[in-house]
């Protein structure tokens, strides 16, 4: 396994430092630094690191305040000398957080994290397809001024709310300022199923499917949420199942 990395902090001896440690992990590969969030939002998108280490206090805009900027983050894991942020730092769903200076025995613990998170996946598969998400791709959404980080395979549920999107993962329901159609075309396939013009929900969340009115199917949740499957996609989803 490569974990191509980026070093995300204003200063020096900082990313120096973890060079250093992260030299003791052989499958870690650092692809390149960032002094600042322009910087690294711009490296960011041309290298698609696995995770990135970020500071949180540098000069023009922070760590949150990048990670706002993404729409689709790698694993995030925050480096800083101040503890304040922590609980932000987790609603974002970040992978950990490290208080400067960084213990090596620390660090060993939030690696070991990351390789039971990084599964393969098979060659050829839908999700390698371009434009189109992992399933264990992490991604930010932003709602005012709060800010989660999700694995995508744990959002449950995608509704469409005028041009945005209510999405539904935990007890969690931000509103995405994206519209059900764009994130429709980024979703894997084998995971999500859009299942009228107003929903579409992860596969993997079902617990209960039945005939519903005219030809129609209602499909049950894991959260309990119950949602109809149109007559016109009821076909497709029958197919997708063999049913």
């Amino acid at each position: 396994m490569d974990i191509r990395t980026l070093l995300i902090d204003d200063e020096d001896l900082s990313r120096q430092v973890m060079r250093h440690l992260l030299a003791d992990h052989p499958d870690v590969r650092i692809v390149d630094e960032a002094a600042n969030a322009d910087e690294a939002i711009a490296k960011i998108r041309q290298h698609r690191p696995d995770l990135i280490f970020l500071d949180i206090n540098m000069p023009g805009k922070n760590g949150f305040e990048l990670l706002a900027e993404l729409d689709e983050s790698p694993h995030v894991v925050f480096v800083t000398a101040y503890d304040e942020f922590a609980v932000r730092a987790f609603e974002t769903n970040a992978l950990d957080y490290l208080l400067k200076p960084v213990r090596p025995e620390r660090l060993q613990k939030t690696m070991e994290a990351l390789r039971a998170m990084m599964r393969p996946t098979p060659p050829d598969s839908p999700a390698d397809r371009p434009g189109k998400l992992r399933p264990d791709s992490m991604v930010f959404i932003k709602d005012g001024e709060k800010c989660y980080f999700v694995r995508l395979s744990d959002i449950f549920l995608l509704e469409s709310e005028d041009n945005y999107v209510r999405v539904h993962f935990g007890d969690n329901r931000p509103l995405h300022r994206k519209s059900l159609n764009m994130l429709e075309e980024k979703l894997p396939p084998e995971l999500f199923f859009r299942a009228n013009r107003q929903q579409i929900f992860n596969l993997s969340f079902i617990t209960g499917i039945e005939p519903f009115f005219h030809g129609s199917l209602r499909v049950t949740l894991r959260s309990g949420v119950r949602l109809e499957i149109s007559v016109r996609r009821a076909g497709a989803f029958k197919e997708l199942l063999s049913l």
